[in-house]
């Protein structure tokens, strides 16, 4: 059911990325740490859900705390001429394949499971 609505998801985000106009390049840098950090929060509930640690209201909170604060760092950055949206991308970009890790070595182990357990059956028989 999860898969079903991501795949819904990806394909509507293709078609409306694909009509919507195009971003200047005065707002790309906010919208780029904005999406960033709101795909770490994303990859993070995943982990969590994994983990069975998963709170909503954590999840919501994070979503738009980071999202929020990166923008604000980047505004920041560019008031004070310096790139501090560089270390956020940083931060934010880690901590997603951190969590892409955890996500991965969970479903290799299911995976790795069910085949040891198929092999089972199938030398029971």
């Amino acid at each position: 059911m999860i898969i079903l609505i991501m795949i819904i998801a990806c394909i509507l985000g293709t078609i409306v990325g694909l009509n919507a106009p195009m971003i200047s390049y005065t707002y790309s840098s906010y919208l780029a740490i904005a999406i960033i950090a709101a795909l770490d929060t994303v990859f993070g509930g995943i982990a969590s859900v994994i983990n069975k640690k998963f709170d909503m209201k954590t999840f919501i909170s994070g979503f738009f705390g980071n999202a929020i604060l990166a923008i604000l760092l980047t505004l920041l950055g560019e008031k004070l001429n310096v790139d501090i949206y560089l270390a956020a991308i940083v931060v934010f970009v880690g901590r997603m394949f951190m969590n892409l890790g955890i996500i991965r070595r969970y479903y290799v182990e299911k995976w790795t499971e069910k085949i040891k357990s198929n092999k089972n059956k199938s030398k029971e028989s």
